[in-house]
């Protein structure tokens, strides 16, 4: 079973942003007919276990596989009677409705499950791929029932559709390197001055196309004590003034989150944009110095992420119930547990109760070389704030590339 390359992040216009409430609302009203409706829909009820063993065929369009595929190796290695065999795809989230439709339309479903963020999730409720989980199913995850607070915010963002898998409390955060950042600023307007006093040497990647960048876009109406910080149009006048003056002293927009990483360990850059996970994986794999800092700005509320599990409507019965199964089994804390991973999604359980002492061998070494032990107590300490739904979202992208950055974004 071949592995997902580390830092496989989704790539989509929408960023991978909560759009699911915009979604939802969109689908409830469009009513757009039902690509499963031929003959490859579901029909009857989903059985306790399917009646004989199953391929199961998983699409991954959110880098997801890298915290739970030893989840699904181990269920399947342990319940051969239910699920014969797995393959594992991966494909980018905007390619993610184009492949499902295509295959519902022909009557013929291959993608048994998918691992998506919010993105693909809320483009795939729009367009009325999913089978509704909930609250049909409810009783057979009940992992659900122990969702962390974040999480649980998270969850109603998806409707019936998605089960949340895993999760993180993201950023904004600001990363550099002590050498060259001695004294860090610890205020929005500290920032700004030290982007003033030292040109191009603050950076973030483009909001459409970076977690950390929309992460940071989305956090800035908390630092800066808008008005509205869910209303980009209307309810952030003083982060529209704080992102334009910036821009004067900012001179590219890497295209992706990835560069930024690569400009802090080569110089070019000495601030950027960071979230937990951009942190902790990237000094993992050496593509960023480990004596890397990170740091937060006063005022300072969290910005929430996960990652989701759907069905297509279409698949068989025998596969769904196998697929209820294998969640039922990944919303344990044994294999939340997993999720650490090496810091990708930090910290990346959903459920309650699941400390990193539970986690496998490689991810404590990692994460005891690597991670932060103030991350827990700025968790506990700070809001968490779920991201902007898809038309506010799609609007504040809009305005930042029209009025704020859109002309020195890297090609």
């Amino acid at each position: 079973m071949r592995k997902i390359p580390r830092h496989a992040v989704r790539r989509s216009r929408f960023g991978g942003a909560a759009a699911l409430a915009a979604a939802v609302l969109l689908a409830a009203c469009s009513a757009p007919s039902s690509p499963g409706g031929g003959s490859g829909a579901t029909a009857g009820p989903v059985p306790d276990k399917p009646d004989k063993a199953v391929t199961v065929n998983i699409l991954d369009v959110a880098g997801n596989l890298q915290l739970t595929q030893g989840m699904i190796d181990e269920f399947v290695s342990k319940n051969s009677g239910q699920i014969a065999k797995v393959t594992y795809s991966k494909a980018t989230a905007p390619e993610l409705v184009g492949k499902v439709k295509a295959q519902q339309n022909a009557g013929r479903v291959d993608i048994d499950l998918v691992l998506t963020g919010v993105d693909g999730l809320a483009a795939g409720i729009d367009q009325d791929l999913w089978v509704p989980i909930l609250p049909t199913y409810a009783a057979r995850l009940p992992g659900m029932n122990d969702y962390l607070p974040g999480a649980t915010a998270m969850q109603k963002l998806a409707g019936d559709y998605g089960v949340t898998v895993t999760y993180y409390p993201s950023g904004p955060l600001i990363e550099y390197l002590p050498a060259k950042v001695p004294a860090p600023p610890t205020t929005a307007d500290a920032l700004l001055a030290y982007a003033k006093a030292n040109p191009g040497a603050v950076q973030y990647a483009r909001p459409s196309n970076s977690g950390p960048g929309r992460t940071f876009l989305m956090g800035l109406p908390y630092l800066l004590g808008d008005s509205d910080p869910k209303d980009p149009v209307n309810g952030w006048s003083k982060t529209w003034a704080y992102l334009k003056e910036l821009n004067k002293y900012v001179t590219l927009y890497p295209s992706t989150t990835s560069e930024t990483m690569k400009n802090l360990a080569n110089g070019s850059a000495k601030i950027i944009a960071s979230t937990t996970g951009w942190d902790i994986n990237p000094r993992v794999l050496g593509t960023v110095p480990k004596e890397a800092a990170v740091g937060t700005l006063q005022g300072f509320h969290w910005v929430t992420d996960a990652h989701y599990a759907v069905i297509p409507k279409g698949v068989p019965v025998g596969e769904q119930a196998a697929i209820l199964n294998l969640l039922q089994d990944m919303l344990t804390p044994a294999q939340q547990a997993k999720a650490y991973d090496k810091g990708y999604f930090y910290p990346g359980p959903a459920v309650k109760d699941v400390p990193l002492s539970m986690a496998p061998p490689e991810s404590q070494q990692a994460l005891g070389e690597y991670g932060r032990p103030e991350y827990e107590k700025l968790i506990a300490d700070h809001p968490l704030e779920v991201p902007l739904d898809a038309k506010s979202l799609v609007a504040a992208f809009d305005k930042w590339d029209r009025e704020v950055g859109g002309a020195k974004v890297k090609k």
